[in-house]
């Protein structure tokens, strides 16, 4: 039995079907992925797992406890981040630990927490003044500040430049580390690829896939491309090769996909047939593939 369990989760928000037969399972100490677009009933999920909601059909545990009826006992095992959590401007960073650990009844350390996460310096910085990977940092000290069996983190990089975002990854990593089973909730695939040992596909509010992201990524058709520019002559011997899926042409520009083992076998061919290729360059299959090939569509709409 795993430490989260979900079966047939449905919610409904009028009659607007938010959340429509979620089923999956979550292993102890798994930094466990849920993904999908905004508005595809992500939050809403790992609210009604948190017991922040009430869901309107469905079974779930957490820690072995039902989140409706144990509500008291869960957030004593749950901590939680939630979307666009925010605290007053002259809170001090010290002062919401302190403040977060008296609602628990054995608390984590908050003095050790806070340089843990970086933010040992900021101690007496208020809340407005924080930058906001600095706001994240502190987010994350407040869903570990009760010592939580499970931490449940939504959409955590959200707004975060490339650099913080990277930090609040090793971040996550390092709490992983100490045993904490983790929730995360991202529509960013780079992040869940990076990071996530298994991820649950979510789309309209129906569970699309579950798998890890390799596996997800192996559904890919082609999950290798090779591509380079050749005059005609590399086709054909490129397409007698094992460990070709296909080729295309477009002009000289050659699109070459198949197994694992692709580049090394079109180099090889190309070089005992002397031809010689320009603009080589390898690319593979990523989640944010097969999130396109699962659901229809991307994780983001463009911009």
């Amino acid at each position: 039995m795993g430490i989260i369990e979900i079966t047939e989760l449905r919610k409904l928000y009028g009659e607007h079907v938010a959340v429509d037969g979620v089923s999956f399972t979550v292993e102890e100490g798994e930094l466990f992925g849920v993904v999908g677009r905004n508005g595809a009933g992500k939050t809403t999920t790992v609210e009604c797992v948190s017991g922040l909601r009430t869901p309107d059909s469905g079974t779930i545990t957490v820690t072995g406890l039902d989140p409706r009826r144990d509500r008291a006992e869960l957030r004593q095992r749950v901590g939680v981040q939630l979307q666009d959590c925010s605290l007053p401007d002259r809170l001090r960073v010290g002062e919401a630990l302190d403040l977060y650990a008296s609602f628990y009844d054995r608390p984590a350390d908050w003095r050790a927490l806070l340089e843990d996460v970086g933010l040992g310096p900021k101690r007496d910085t208020p809340f407005a003044k924080l930058s906001g990977g600095q706001r994240q940092r502190l987010s994350i000290a407040l869903a570990l500040v009760g010592a939580p069996r499970v931490a449940i983190l939504d959409e955590l990089t959200t707004g975060l430049d490339p650099l913080a975002r990277r930090e609040t990854w090793e971040l996550i990593e390092l709490v992983k580390g100490r045993g904490v089973t983790i929730v995360l909730v991202t529509h960013f695939m780079e992040e869940a690829e990076r990071l996530c040992d298994r991820v649950a596909v979510i789309d309209r509010g129906r569970v699309a896939a579950v798998d890890t992201p390799a596996g997800l990524i192996a559904r890919v058709d082609g999950g290798q491309r090779v591509r380079f520019r050749s005059p005609p002559g590399a086709d054909q011997v490129l397409k007698s090769l094992p460990e070709v899926a296909s080729v295309t042409r477009d002009g000289d520009d050659l699109t070459v996909t198949g197994s694992e083992n692709l580049l090394v076998a079109v180099t090889t061919a190309l070089a005992a047939n002397r031809i010689v290729p320009a603009g080589l360059q390898m690319e593979r299959a990523t989640l944010d593939d097969a999130f396109l090939a699962l659901t229809g569509h991307a994780a983001t709409d463009a911009s």
